[in-house]
């Protein structure tokens, strides 16, 4: 219960970023570029508050972690490794971007600079897809190594009792998934201008609330019934 407490104000704090990242103006003076950059920084210590405190209630109860009571079927569903799938980043990246490109592309045909999703550079196009197979790679890595531990579980409640060392390699496991997520939003955002990094961090936001929203009312239909 200590971790969904903390999950609650989180998301909380989170809707507050959120209004303070779609409130910022667009960059035109080096001071709105620096605002941009320290929002930049702001979310992603929020994003790492996270992870520190997960870390340390996995070691305590990696069940409770695996199974959120404190999230709805929804969201449950569509985990992967007690969590999101990091590759979820690139779907996400390149959704915004077309999206952008479409509604401004005779603004860019003109040569007209947009400087947001829609406007990303050969180069950060390269360095996104470069990170793209990068972890597609780790992401099988930790399903497989996930798959060994169910395997190897199986034949360890056959035999003997003893699970402890089981369940610190799961909580090994979760640790190496919510490690692939950090450093993928990290990376992303390193790739990005600061404003393209709000805009993203825009979209990640709207892509958590929306799944949570959709949850919670499915939820509200099935009590009804």
């Amino acid at each position: 219960m200590c971790f969904h407490r903390f999950y609650e104000t989180w998301l909380h704090q989170l809707h507050s970023l959120h209004h303070q990242l779609t409130s910022a103006p667009k960059p035109r003076t080096q001071e709105d570029e620096l605002h941009l950059s320290h929002l930049v920084d702001k979310s992603m210590t929020h994003y790492y508050d996270y992870y520190r405190v997960k870390s340390s209630a996995s070691k305590h109860n990696i069940l409770s972690i695996l199974t959120p009571t404190w999230t709805t079927p929804l969201e449950r569903s569509l985990q992967w490794v007690a969590g999101w799938r990091p590759t979820t980043v690139f779907h996400l990246i390149y959704t915004e971007s077309s999206v952008r490109f479409e509604a401004q592309i005779m603004d860019i045909l003109r040569g007209r600079r947009t400087g947001d999703l829609g406007d990303l550079s050969p180069s950060q196009l390269g360095g996104v897809s470069e990170l793209q197979c990068e972890t597609v790679r780790e992401e099988n890595e930790i399903t497989e190594e996930l798959s060994e531990w169910q395997v190897n579980v199986e034949d360890l409640i056959s035999v003997c009792p003893d699970m402890e060392g089981k369940i610190q390699r799961l909580v090994k496991v979760v640790e190496k998934a919510d490690d692939l997520r950090l450093k993928t939003i990290q990376r992303v955002v390193e790739i990005l201008t600061p404003q393209q990094a709000v805009e993203f961090l825009i979209a990640a936001a709207e892509l958590q609330f929306g799944v949570r929203g959709w949850g919670l009312d499915q939820d509200r239909r099935s009590r009804s019934m």
